[in-house]
This record gives C-alpha cells, sequence and structure tokens, in this order.
C-alpha cells in the first residue's frame, strides 16, 4: 500500500543515522523532477580520524567521494540528500532492509524486510563485492531482482569486462557509444549503462527493437532512472533501425537466428571496436545441413535430429568467428552463463585489430563450408554493398 512521502523519508533518515548502518543507495528521479546527482551511495568506514558515513555521488559521467563526521555534518549531508528527488532508496542496517519507491502520484511504495544476508560493517575502505553491480542496486528493483538475473547479469557484465578495456575507452574522442540490438526489455541493456557508468566512462546508449510497445516501456524506464538523456530507444529492425552517429560497442543478445548474423554484419560495416553477441536458435545452418546428407564418414553427426540440431549450433558459431576474424576482428567463443541456467550459453566477444586476414584463415574457412556444402547467413551479409546507416 501506498504510504506518505514524508513519512517513509524520515524513517529513511533515521535509519542512514543509525549506527547500524551497512549501506544505502538511491538513484532515479521522481516523475519531472532531476536530482543533481545521478545516483549516491552511504556506508559506514572506520578511519584513523574515527568512524565516518562515507558519502559517494556521481554526476552520471565521474564520481565524488567524501567522509563525514557523525554529528552535525553527517546530519546536513543526509538532509541535503533527501531533499533531493530521487525516485528511489535502498537502505539495509544489520537487521532490516527497506526499499522505498516514489509513486507517480509522488507516494511512497516500501517494501520492508528483515536482513537478507549477514551484514558486517567494514572496517575500512576495501570491502569485497561479489557481484559487479551490487545485488542491492536499487536498478534491480525496475528491471527485477531474482537471483537468477542477478547471476546472468553478473556473468554478462563479466564478459563485458573481459572485452572492453577501461582506458582505450575512456580515451575515446568523445562519449562511448553503445548499441544493444534486438534489447528486448532491455534489462541487460540498462545493467551495460550502470556498469559502464560506474567506472566513470561518458557513455551513450541506444537500444533497438522491432516493437514500439517495448521503446515506450524501456523509454519511460529510463526516464524514471533518470537515464533519459543517455539511454534512448528507437524501433526498427536490426538490419534497418536508423543509428547514428556510428557505435563503438555492439551487443546482441539472444538474437534468434540470423538476427545474430544481420547483428554482426551491422557491427561490422560501422566499424565497431567491440562486438558482444549471445546466439540463440541457430535454425539456419541446420535446415542446410538437413538438405542435403553429410559426406561419410561425417553423416553419423548429422544423421540423428537431436545431433544435427547440436552440431549445427557448434558448427554455426565457429563459422560466424571465422567471419569475424576475416573482416578484422580477434574473435573468441566463450561460455556466458552457467549452462544449468539456460542452455543457449555461448557467447562471441570480437575486438577489431583491423589485422588483414592470413591465407591460412581464409582457405581453413573455405574449406569448411564447402566440406559442408553450407552458405551461411553473415557470409552473405557481409558481401560487398553500400555502407551502411
Amino acid at each position: 500500500m501506498p504510504e506518505p512521502l514524508d513519512s517513509a523519508l524520515a524513517e529513511v533518515r533515521s535509519m542512514l543515522l543509525n549506527p547500524a548502518l551497512t549501506r544505502a543507495v538511491a538513484a532515479g528521479r521522481r516523475r519531472g523532477q532531476h536530482p543533481s546527482v545521478v545516483r549516491a551511495e552511504l556506508r559506514p568506514v572506520a578511519l584513523k580520524a574515527g568512524p565516518r558515513l562515507q558519502i559517494a555521488t556521481s554526476d552520471g559521467a565521474r564520481p565524488y567521494t567524501r567522509n563525514v563526521a557523525p554529528g552535525p555534518e553527517a546530519d546536513a549531508a543526509v538532509e541535503a540528500l533527501l531533499a533531493e528527488p530521487f525516485g528511489n532508496w535502498h537502505v539495509e542496517t544489520t537487521d532490516r532492509t527497506l526499499q522505498l519507491r516514489v509513486t507517480k502520484s509522488g507516494e511512497a511504495q516500501v517494501h520492508r524486510t528483515t536482513a537478507a544476508r549477514p551484514a558486517v560493517a567494514p572496517a575500512g575502505h576495501d570491502r569485497v563485492k561479489e557481484y559487479l553491480l551490487d545485488p542491492g542496486d536499487p536498478i534491480f528493483a525496475e528491471i527485477g531482482g531474482s537471483a537468477a538475473k542477478r547471476r546472468q547479469v553478473d556473468a554478462f557484465l563479466r564478459a563485458l569486462a573481459a572485452t572492453l578495456p577501461v582506458e582505450p575507452a575512456r580515451n575515446l574522442p568523445g562519449p562511448l557509444r553503445v548499441v544493444d540490438l534486438g534489447c528486448g526489455n532491455a534489462y541487460l541493456t540498462f545493467a551495460a549503462y550502470r556498469y559502464l557508468s560506474q567506472l566513470g566512462l561518458d557513455v551513450e546508449l541506444v537500444g533497438v527493437d522491432v516493437r514500439e510497445d517495448q521503446r515506450r516501456r524501456n523509454t519511460e524506464l529510463a526516464e524514471r532512472l533518470g537515464w533519459a538523456h543517455r539511454v534512448r530507444f528507437v524501433a526498427g529492425t536490426i538490419a534497418d533501425a536508423d543509428v547514428e552517429p556510428a557505435p563503438d560497442l555492439v551487443l546482441a543478445l539472444h538474437a534468434c537466428d540470423t538476427a545474430t548474423d544481420e547483428a554482426l554484419a551491422r557491427a561490422v560495416r560501422w566499424g565497431a571496436r567491440w562486438v558482444l553477441a549471445a546466439p540463440c536458435c541457430h535454425h539456419d545452418i541446420a535446415a542446410q545441413l538437413r538438405a542435403q546428407p553429410a559426406a561419410r564418414p561425417y553423416d553419423l553427426l548429422t544423421r540423428q535430429g537431436i545431433l544435427r540440431e547440436r552440431f549445427a549450433d557448434v558448427l554455426t558459431d565457429a563459422l560466424r568467428a571465422a567471419l569475424l576474424r576475416l573482416h578484422g576482428y580477434r574473435a573468441e567463443v566463450v561460455e556466458f552463463v552457467d549452462s544449468a541456467h539456460t542452455p543457449r550459453n555461448l557467447l562471441i566477444r570480437a575486438r577489431r585489430t583491423d589485422a588483414e586476414p592470413t591465407e591460412g584463415q581464409r582457405t581453413e574457412y573455405r574449406e569448411l563450408v564447402a566440406q559442408w556444402q553450407l552458405t551461411p547467413r553473415l557470409e552473405t551479409l557481409l558481401k560487398p554493398s553500400e555502407p551502411d546507416r
């Protein structure tokens, strides 16, 4: 049930100033209002000078951290943050957790629980982070925070971290431009923006999905989180959506069948520096394998339907990685998330090197497609054509 916002914020204040506080995060914005910072995180720290309340804020590009002493200084700092029109508060103490979301009508939707995990006040600046994006981050109140989803978000962010070096991204001549092709409900899109922003990167992100209702939903969510000036969504197909300027990083997560090929082709034509694609539903190559018998003795791999489907999965992604190498990328196929979570758990990650392919790489690709009498969709899409928009 909604509650009066003033009384809910008074409860937040008492928890923030309570010695039992372990951490708190404020983020998002209220309808029609804009906080002076996009995020604030509070936690107690033990310094040589004595206990302090550490307050880390971010304007969306760069973080700022200060340590305030208990008493009037901490009281004033907390009052200033509570006066900001944040849309969400997440507060944890040693014995309970409070999540507050400000509704469109200006009331408070509050969820209170006992501590979900043991909370130990840190003894200094350092703390162990189990996840790259803290499970208590208010973003999970918007995108959903089930254990399975947090694991998938963390697995994706670790793959992103392994692919995207921070310093080259920070030293780009402009902002890091990211496009998520086939973003769907965009929970990984939002997670990517949150993580990259917390690294201090200047990020501009565009999500593309064919459905107009998804565009509206995701745009509203970006507005609630206070990110609409940096995260926007367009309705269109992966192949034809108008995206300008060209992105530095292309994401394509679980785009079905040849939609992954369309995303990889656009990334190559854009000259994207980094690519992350999690393929799904490899029907195209499976259909080609089904259309003609394999040469002996390889017919054992394709004679039975289940084996043919699984072999098609592996063969499709091997050919995609090979084609990326032929177009100036270093490409790897790695595990995305544990197979217990989803059988569609491979990730193609690529970094543009502009290296010319060797004759050996060309030969092994030609021999593989000839052996199986295949025409990969990505090969067709990457044939010389007019520059992409």
